[in-house]
């Protein structure tokens, strides 16, 4: 059943791309970590810390569980409706098209000298303020998103796919839901930071899985692939995280351009300049990684299906 779930899943992203918002499961785990979020306000550092370890709990055991006896009683009702089910609930905690869409949107705009139009567009892909960045730095910014969510947005759900099935899927979606919410310096620092450091760990072996994959495709779309490996070695822990320098830092040498999120950190050597292809060059390796990735657990699920035959 991994295998056909996997299989059935990707198909619905690639065909469909995301469901309605009113819908979408990660829509509702960001509504309930708000409602969660209301809360914590006015209280110490200790008690913000303590609710949002509270919220993550409770909002793990809410979702996950529910999959979890979902996917068990129709499992036993029917295996079609199990399959089908838990095809949609995985591919709710992925997206490949949506990602794609949203970059290549940025790029149009920004060839069609739109940039007020683009810095818009990037919000859907970045947390940073994008209202004065220019060309190169909105160029730069949809680069950097477009490696981390290879990491965040495909590879990292499937990974837990495979050790813990769907409910493992989706309890890594509440992790970097919440992560993504409010697990940031400023006003939810403390309330966030359990769920920071979560996410974390959560994400230390997809975002060097996906690294690596980034050295090891580069070659598909003839880039740099040593650029790639020195970068990346060289580079990975000029970010704050202490995951997502290693992806945007191997796309920054595979690509041969410099990634810099001003006040933050810069990423590789500018050797080309950053222009709107750039973009569709890191939606180029982007789609090595995720036809890699995806050969990898279907092979693997294939393996599981032999084994449990």
């Amino acid at each position: 059943d991994i295998l056909i779930i996997l299989s059935l899943a990707l198909a619905i992203d690639l065909a469909l791309g995301e469901p309605p918002r009113v819908i979408h499961p990660v829509v509702w785990m960001g509504k309930m970590a708000s409602l969660l979020g209301k809360g914590a306000a006015g209280h110490s550092s200790r008690v913000q810390f303590l609710y949002g370890l509270g919220m993550v709990l409770i909002t793990l055991g809410v979702f996950v569980v529910s999959a979890y006896f979902l996917l068990f009683y129709l499992k036993g009702l029917s295996f079609v409706a199990y399959v089908v089910v838990g095809a949609v609930l995985l591919k709710t905690t992925f997206s490949l098209r949506g990602l794609w869409r949203a970059a290549r949107n940025v790029r149009r705009l920004l060839l069609e000298n739109k940039l007020t139009e683009a810095r818009f567009e990037l919000r859907s892909l970045v947390s940073r303020d994008t209202t004065n960045l220019d060309e190169g730095h909105l160029v730069s910014a949809t680069v950097e998103s477009v490696a981390e969510n290879s990491s965040d947005s495909f590879v990292a759900p499937l990974f837990y796919f495979l050790l813990f099935g769907v409910p493992g899927a989706v309890a890594y979606r509440v992790v970097n839901t919440f992560d993504t919410m409010i697990g940031y310096h400023g006003q939810w620092e403390y309330l966030g930071k359990f769920a920071a450091r979560l996410d974390d760990v959560v994400n230390y072996l997809p975002a060097r899985f996906t690294a690596l994959m980034i050295v090891i495709t580069a070659w598909m779309y003839r880039k740099d692939v040593s650029g790639a490996c020195r970068v990346m070695l060289r580079d990975h822990n000029k970010t704050q995280s202490p995951n997502a320098g290693w992806i945007m830092s191997a796309a920054a040498g595979s690509l041969g351009v410099q990634l810099e999120k001003v006040g933050h950190y810069k990423l590789g050597d500018n050797r080309y300049r950053l222009s709107p292809e750039t973009i569709g060059a890191s939606l180029q390796v982007m789609g090595a990684v995720a036809l890699v990735w995806s050969l990898v657990c279907i092979s693997v699920g294939g393996v599981c299906f032999v084994l449990t035959a």
